[in-house]
């Protein structure tokens, strides 16, 4: 019943017709969906719905996530956990009750930071997180597999970066979900790569995903993904979210990564610098066997000279030549040599050569040799040089 505003009647209802006229208010004047930030209290499944209260520290209203919507949720929340809630409002006439209907919910930044700690606090222990267990990263990979959204600016970026480095790494895809409730979805793809990481020449594995808020990057604090990462043969490298961004999968990695495209640089070596290392290399190289070129070859010629010193010909050469000498030097030295210049020798009676006048005395007998004969002589007299030279000989005759 409408109210006549001239005459100041006050407008009546029945009480259907009032919970009528609030909801078409609200529906009229409350936006179709809207955020709310809420921590959740008592959550309790009813006839396949879940129900809930959303509260603060001032307020709380009841919501409710109808069973058709309950599947699509990729976050169920729990008591106390602080959620971002796309909803509507629900407004029934007959009661006149009001609630929120849960189109969708995640984690509030608070909750998911409550959960890491958690999940990091029940895992440390193990030394899961130990620098300890952590593995070396191949030098030069032959083959990667990448754990990625498909499709998606991450992955583009990833393989970008690759081609750039070192396009002879083969990459191996295996698309993932990388957000909501899809821990065991990823824990799977993770076992599939280790179990098929012999046949495929895998090497090393790469879970990335792109930017998005830390809210989004929850799926990675979970206790099973990092179970999976560290039972995995291959050494894991991290590339999820932000810099800033850290994660229990973070933690469990071999070598965790910035930025998807860093844990590819990290990954791979640079292909411009190899190529400089190269070169340089092969200048060595190239200088070490010249050198070494140059060394056997002056070896070489060593080892010819010193074979034509003892080839044959050339020793019976040098012989000859020091035989030649040596014949010289007799002959030079050859008492003949002084006969043939006027002088002769002289021998005692024994046959001795006589080298001083010491040897010789008075009536004593020598034998004279000249070069065309030889004479017997009788010393008569001596006399020292530089007194009186011998006097006379007397011949003897022959005998």
């Amino acid at each position: 019943m409408n109210a006549d505003s001239a005459t100041g009647v006050l407008p009546r209802f029945s009480v259907a017709e009032l919970n009528v006229a609030i909801g078409t208010l609200i529906e009229r004047g409350f936006a179709p969906r809207f955020l709310i930030e809420a921590t959740v209290s008592r959550p309790q499944l009813k006839k396949g719905h879940l129900w809930l209260t959303l509260m603060d520290e001032e307020a709380s209203i009841a919501g409710v996530v109808w069973a058709s919507q309950l599947p699509r949720l990729s976050f169920r929340p729990g008591d106390g956990d602080g959620v971002t809630v796309v909803g509507k409002l629900n407004f029934w006439p007959a009661r006149a009750t009001l609630c929120v209907q849960v189109l969708d919910v995640r984690p509030s930044l608070s909750s998911v930071l409550r959960r890491f700690e958690r999940v990091r606090d029940l895992l440390e222990p193990s030394g899961i997180f130990s620098a300890a267990r952590k593995r070396p990263l191949p030098a030069l990979p032959e083959a990667i597999a990448l754990l990625t959204s498909v499709p998606s600016a991450a992955l583009a970026d990833m393989l970008r970066t690759a081609r750039e480095r070192w396009p002879a790494t083969r990459i191996v895809i295996l698309p993932i979900p990388v957000q909501g409730g899809v821990e065991d979805e990823i824990c799977r793809a993770i076992a599939a790569a280790g179990r098929h990481a012999g046949a495929l020449g895998l090497e090393a594995l790469v879970l990335a995903r792109g930017g998005g808020s830390r809210e989004d990057l929850s799926v990675f604090d979970g206790e099973r993904l990092a179970q999976a990462l560290a039972t995995c043969p291959l050494p894991v490298i991290t590339g999820l979210g932000h810099e800033s961004d850290t994660t229990i999968a973070d933690l469990v990695a071999d070598y965790r990564a910035a930025t998807p495209t860093a844990a590819l640089v990290a990954l791979l070596p640079d292909r411009s610098s190899a190529l400089q290392r190269l070169r340089s290399l092969r200048s060595q190289l190239g200088g070490e066997l010249r050198w070494r070129l140059q060394s056997q070859r002056q070896n070489l010629l060593a080892l010819a000279a010193q074979r034509d010193r003892c080839h044959p010909a050339r020793v019976l050469q040098d012989r000859r030549q020091r035989l030649q000498q040596l014949e010289n030097l007799r002959e030079a030295l050859s008492p003949q040599r002084l006969l043939r210049r006027g002088f002769c020798l002289a021998r005692g009676e024994n046959g001795q050569l006589v080298r001083s006048l010491r040897q010789v005395g008075i009536g004593q007998h020598l034998q004279l040799e000249w070069t065309d004969g030889l004479a017997d002589v009788q010393v008569t007299d001596t006399s020292p040089i530089g007194e009186a030279m011998v006097e006379s000989f007397v011949s003897l005759p022959p005998s």
